[in-house]
């Protein structure tokens, strides 16, 4: 591969497998990796040296609430916040002398209700070609919501978001209807879902708003079912 080639943020990085076999079977292990990526838990996302998305997967996606195709061509500095901008000095220096290195990086963004959370931001200075300009890989771990989401510790840093969600799942309502309460797509409210599931270790939506009542998330006085902020600010 040339210099330039490389040098021009291609990706995945998959692009450059040689698998030494017939052009179906590149494809194929071309295909697994890409819904590996997709499907991963965690939030993760490729930009360019210069901070523009490549590729983001579902996880990342979430947490605005869209579609990864629609995180492609954004700055990453206008989806976070870094909190220190001194931080982001040595990052600078790695990508201007094309070093391979990993940073962490305390950030703060706003989710698709307009709330704010924080968490650390990993990137990985990733290079294909020896010299060639590298690419970033960054990999998101929220710590919680801000003061004022009105997130509840005991349900592992939840946000209002998400107990709005349980809320509309109390009410039986559809992942479409929920996620037109919340202002966020179907992917977005499912990723939450699975996130819950996930930290509560339960396997159905009905375990789940059992959960979510046991741990004070949801009023238990209140119908149609409400979470526990919203009521208290109904009384």
């Amino acid at each position: 591969m040339r210099d330039e080639d490389a040098g021009a943020g291609a990706f995945p990085p998959w692009d450059a497998i040689d698998v030494s076999t017939t052009d179906g079977e590149a494809l194929l292990w071309r295909n697994r990796a890409a819904l590996l990526f997709d499907t991963l838990p965690v939030p993760v996302a490729v930009c360019s040296a210069d901070g523009v998305v490549l590729l983001a997967n579902l996880a990342m996606a979430a947490e605005w609430g869209t579609l990864p195709g629609r995180l492609s061509g954004r700055n990453a500095l206008d989806l976070f916040r870094p909190r220190d901008s001194a931080r982001m000095r040595p990052l600078l220096d790695a990508l201007r002398l094309r070093h391979r290195a990993r940073f962490s990086i305390d950030v703060g963004w706003r989710v698709a209700n307009g709330s704010g959370r924080h968490g650390e931001l990993t990137v990985d200075v990733v290079s294909q070609v020896p010299g060639a300009r590298p690419v970033l890989l960054l990999t998101l771990r929220a710590v919680s919501a801000s003061a004022d989401t009105g997130v509840d510790d005991r349900a592992g840093g939840m946000s209002r978001v998400e107990a709005r969600i349980l809320a509309g799942a109390a009410r039986g309502e559809t992942t479409a209807r929920i996620a037109e309460d919340v202002d966020m797509t179907v992917d977005g409210v499912n990723y939450h879902l699975r996130r819950l599931s996930r930290l509560w270790n339960v396997r159905t939506r009905t375990a789940l708003v059992a959960r979510a009542y046991v741990l004070g998330v949801l009023a238990p006085d209140a119908w149609p079912p409400v979470p526990v902020q919203e009521a208290g600010d109904r009384a």
